[in-house]
């Protein structure tokens, strides 16, 4: 049977997007779409039949974190997947705090969206196996390692590293101005050809914007930003 989720999200193409993202998930349906928090209440109130969240933290009738703790004392105990560009480590740290099982950052490629939901899944699929029975540390550990898996279980392409990935994706978030692979390579201290390939890699899983940069002589010069909500 289907996870019957909740898509709640005030941007009516972010929202058009998860839920055109959900359907193209096996295990999931759309429950329903919620703009704001006072219709995410009213729709959770209508239907007990909802198992997950996608929560945006961004709503213009109050936060998302307010609208969880409504749920939680209103009795609604499904789970929720925060799916924000809220990066604030406060926030962060009070979503998980609340019972938040995934954080998925904006923005993100499907790709990215669907790992989510079948950590999930798993940890899902795995839960219920063992409803019946009592559980044993191991098979604890093993629950909640399906929301928290390893970084091995979504390798990089070969010859790139996490932490070079962390440093370049550090360097564009904290500029204000687009940067060309040359300057990031100055940057971190790595050669051109090295930085242009971790900044493809940011591109192709549309979290940076690639635009040519005239001025120059000769062809123009590429330019990545991060993109930004």
């Amino acid at each position: 049977m289907s996870v019957r989720v909740l898509v709640v999200e005030d941007e009516a193409i972010a929202a058009e997007a998860h839920s055109a993202y959900l359907e193209r998930i096996d295990g999931f349906e759309v429950a329903g779409v919620a703009r704001s928090a006072g219709d995410a209440m009213r729709l959770l109130t209508a239907d007990p039949t909802i198992e997950l969240v996608l929560l945006d933290m961004h709503l213009p009738d109050g936060h998302g974190l307010g609208l969880l703790q409504r749920m939680r004392a209103a009795g609604h105990l499904c789970d929720v997947i925060a799916v924000t560009s809220a990066r604030d480590a406060d926030v962060v740290r009070h979503a998980v705090a609340q019972g938040v099982v995934l954080y998925l950052l904006k923005p993100f490629s499907f790709a990215t969206f669907r790992a989510k939901l079948e950590q999930y899944a798993d940890y899902r699929t795995g839960l219920d196996a063992a409803v019946d029975d009592d559980v044993v540390q191991d098979e604890v550990d093993r629950l909640l390692g399906a929301l928290r898996p390893s970084a091995a279980s979504a390798p990089l392409p070969k010859g790139m590293s996490a932490e070079s990935l962390r440093q370049v994706t550090g360097i564009l978030r904290d500029s204000d101005v687009a940067l060309s692979a040359t300057e990031v390579a100055g940057a971190t201290g790595s050669s051109r050809v090295t930085a242009r390939r971790y900044l493809e890699h940011l591109a192709d899983s549309d979290l940076v914007t690639r635009t040519p940069r005239y001025g120059g002589s000769g062809r123009p010069e590429v330019e990545y930003r991060w993109r930004t909500r």
